[in-house]
């Protein structure tokens, strides 16, 4: 095989694709449009071959696009406020901007060497000013809705991180997702939250919209984590203090079977009573340490539950009764109202709870139709529906029956009623770090919490040379910085001193993406309706919960405020697999196994590890690098081209269109049969994202052309030709030079994509299963649509068959499928 330099070919089509503007956005995007986007980067550090893998993801299918004459969008940006470029900076002693700027410009060098098809005209940049201005400005738009407010309540706080956490940044087990060894506590503190919970029940219907085009996995976290829930709220009254303890309940059923009350340590109303309890120094210690806890601890099923009667008693508004008020770590602030009634008899936590402290367990709940509960012989509670019992006026209801009746008359009586609620809580978007867009609310002694009006934006972070995290914003100590006049009444106040949340930057870019470069306002209404929503989105899976509903709810809102047409931001969406390295673990430069994809590209040239990241395995599924995957990608790609090449050499035929199928000669068809079943094979696992198999049917191709003779054939040109663009995808650079040496003007990407002929695609020979009572015992390859009698005949032919079937005259029956099987039953 002819060696060939991929590297100086990737220099000239880079080049090229340069000067031409290949990859440039067309302006009027037109029915034709086309979206595709993958998630940007945080700036922490130079592109590793993870990005490499993902971004080629996107890269194929773009080219696959532009190829079917498709016009696309496809930028590229940088996520690059926040916790991961500042904690960088912080770990190297220098200032974030510097280092997140340094690490932009050699990534986007990097994506540049790997020719990658962004529109770098597009580019996005986060911590810029001409991005943050936005930010800001959706910020006020949210505010001017009235879905933003700052409320004084439990937050989550990373000790490592010095600065609060959104719900959907603790993990599943109690941990930062900065620092996965990090238990998240939980503090006291003023911040602004988003109301995202207003729009919790259309997050989950616009699941149904998408749910087809979104991976299963992804949808179903969703639903759990917007967790519907219909019950009834019911108001208790506290005896002593007259105030409100108001609990959500999925059972109001058994309400007369309550016996005590318990309310969450982190609860707002819980830091009045502590300081009101009779055992006020045994209940604020209890609070102290179940605030050591991680959610995952404290509600955890096995855990030994516990708590301290606070001394309040609780009036139960359906039968009068006062029981015992316990502060309980069981019990979590964020979800329902922060309380719950205890019905030891019908919940598990309750029944041992109870057990525990020597609490009354009364039963009100019997199986229907079964013998009633004995609370003295319950070894567990009874949770199942039932017939409602020592319930008052409610006895004998059954089921659902008793869930309706008593919601309904704790409306009718004004203490309650039935309620929807959701797991989902508000969005806390403040964080107490210098890197981020600042919040734009000054603060004014008279007049309060004040928008900054839009025309004073971008409420610029000023540079500072002291930005470490202490505890509290260390833009608090910038005089200059907090000083401002109110927006309203123009005497001296402060500016907020927090900055946003990293994901409020990354929760509209895909909006910005459609009119990068305006400055009079985030983006013209047409640009943006011209391409949104994005067609295909691609990234990791464990957004899920996070950047994946915070996106679908701004795009909500400014879609409720007339700034965008579209509901959902992305039709489709796709999870990309991780690279591993060769022992299974996951790469990062603390463990010192990142492999760089400059490295690979100085030695190997582009197309070679690209090939190789995408046979490796389907694209959703993790990889383990090696670098074996290399040689045997750089022998299929000189094979494939040294064939062309020689193919090429031996005709004369240029630029030939496709034949007809009824006009391929006996010695061509097998060739043209092949070649148009791996048009379609190639498109249909394009189109699927699963680019390993299109690569092995291009393997298998080349195999099948091995024995073809140009000499005999009158397809070699179309053949040659549709060789090379079905290898453009994948391999680009050598894609453009074979077209070119075949004789054609560059670009391949301005010839189109092969189409496939149906008729073509179906095979002449067929392989029968030949079945004797039901079992294979042989198969025959027939001509397709063979008679039955022919098949039989081929059959009784067969030394496999003739051990089963002795003389035709022993067959009693033939069942007859026909191309796939023939059952003899004898």
């Amino acid at each position: 095989m002819t060696e060939i330099d991929f590297k100086s070919i990737d220099r000239k089509w880079q080049e090229y694709w340069a000067k031409t503007g290949l990859f440039k956005t067309p302006d009027d995007p037109g029915e034709n449009k086309f979206y595709l986007l993958e998630m940007f980067a945080y700036p922490s550090g130079d592109i590793h071959i993870g990005h490499f893998r993902n971004y080629t993801i996107g890269d194929v299918v773009w080219r696959y696009l532009r190829l079917r004459g498709k016009k696309l969008l496809h930028p590229f940006g940088w996520d690059s406020f926040g916790l991961p470029a500042e904690q960088a900076a912080i770990k190297r002693k220098i200032l974030p901007w510097e280092w997140t700027d340094g690490n932009i410009a050699t990534g986007r060098t990097t994506l540049t060497r790997l020719g990658i098809s962004y529109d770098w005209d597009r580019e996005v940049v986060t911590s810029r000013q001409d991005y943050y201005q936005w930010t800001q400005w959706i910020f006020l738009k949210l505010h001017e809705k009235g879905l933003t407010y700052q409320d004084e309540a439990v937050v989550n706080w990373c000790p490592e991180c010095n600065t609060v956490l959104a719900n959907e940044q603790v993990l599943a087990d109690g941990t930062c997702w900065r620092h996965e060894e990090t238990i998240v506590e939980k503090r006291f503190l003023k911040s602004w939250y988003f109301r995202i919970t207003d729009y919790a029940q259309r997050l989950l219907d616009g699941l149904d919209k998408i749910e087809k085009d979104w991976p299963t996995s992804t949808v179903a976290s969703q639903r759990n984590w917007i967790g519907r829930s219909e019950g009834a709220e019911i108001s208790f009254t506290i005896e002593e203090t007259g105030d409100d303890l108001s609990i959500f309940t999925t059972r109001p059923d058994t309400i007369y079977g309550v016996t005590f009350m318990a309310i969450a340590p982190d609860a707002k109303l819980m830091r009045k009573l502590a300081d009101l309890c009779p055992n006020r120094t045994e209940v604020e210690e209890y609070i102290r340490k179940a605030l050591r806890k991680s959610e995952i601890e404290r509600t955890a099923e096995g855990v030994e539950k516990d708590g301290v009667d606070t001394g309040f008693k609780v009036v139960n508004p359906f039968n009068g009764k006062a029981v015992p008020l316990y502060v309980a770590d069981y019990v979590l602030a964020a979800y329902g109202c922060g309380a719950v009634m205890a019905v030891p008899a019908h919940d598990q936590r309750d029944f041992e709870f109870a057990g525990k402290y020597g609490l009354p367990i009364i039963p009100v709940i019997h199986p229907e139709g079964g013998s009633p509960l004995d609370p003295e012989a319950m070894a567990e509670a009874w949770t199942a529906p039932g017939v409602m019992h020592d319930s008052g006026p409610f006895d004998g209801c059954v089921g659902s029956e008793g869930i309706r009746k008593t919601s309904a008359h704790a409306a009718e009586k004004g203490f309650g009623g039935p309620k929807i609620t959701y797991k989902l809580r508000d969005w806390l978007i403040s964080r107490q770090r210098y890197w981020g867009a600042p919040i734009p609310i000054i603060h004014c002694e008279a007049c309060g919490a004040v928008p900054v009006p839009e025309k004073e934006l971008p409420v610029v972070l000023p540079e500072v040379e002291d930005f470490l995290p202490r505890g509290r914003s260390p833009l608090e100590d910038v005089e200059e910085f907090m000083n401002a006049p109110c927006p309203a009444c123009g005497k001296p106040a402060r500016r907020d001193p927090d900055t946003m949340d990293t994901f409020v930057c990354s929760s509209w870019y895909q909006l910005r993406y459609s009119d990068p470069k305006n400055s009079e306002k985030p983006w013209e209404k047409d640009a943006v309706d011209g391409w949104l929503p994005v067609d295909l989105y691609i990234g990791g899976s464990s957004h899920a919960n996070g950047h994946l509903i915070y996106f679908r709810f701004i795009t909500k809102v400014l879609h409720d405020m007339g700034y965008v047409s579209c509901v959902e931001p992305a039709k489709a969406l796709f999870h990309h697999g991780m690279v591993l390295d060769g022992n299974g673990e996951i790469m990062s430069k603390s463990k010192g196994n990142v492999v760089s994809p400059v490295a690979l590209i100085d030695e190997w040239g582009v197309d070679i590890p690209r090939v190789a990241l995408l046979f490796l395995a389907p694209s959703q599924k993790e990889i383990l690098w090696t670098d074996t995957g290399l040689k045997g990608a750089k022998r299929f790609l000189l094979r494939y081209a040294n064939l062309l090449k020689s193919l090429a050499a031996a005709t004369s035929d240029r630029g030939a269109t496709k034949p007809a199928l009824d006009t391929i000669e006996e010695y061509d068809r097998p060739y043209f049969k092949r070649l148009n079943q791996t048009i379609r094979k190639v498109s249909v696992d394009v189109e699927e994202l699963q680019f390993n198999t299109a690569i092995a049917a291009l393997m298998e191709l080349l195999n099948d052309f091995g024995s073809f003779d140009p000499a005999k054939s009158k397809i070699t040109g179309w053949a040659v030709e549709t060789m090379a663009k079905l290898l453009t995808p994948f391999a680009p650079h050598l894609a453009e030079e074979l077209w070119e040496k075949l004789g054609n003007e560059p670009s391949i990407f301005d010839a189109g994509w092969p189409e496939w002929d149906d008729a073509a695609c179906v095979e002449d020979e067929v392989t029968y299963a030949i079945q004797v009572k039901g079992k294979l015992r042989d198969t025959i390859t027939m001509p397709r649509g063979s008679a039955e009698a022919d098949v039989l005949n081929a059959a009784l032919s067969r030394d496999k068959i003739k051990r089963y079937v002795a003389e035709p005259s022993a067959i009693r029956k033939v069942i007859f499928v026909p191309d796939r099987i023939l059952n003899i039953i004898a």
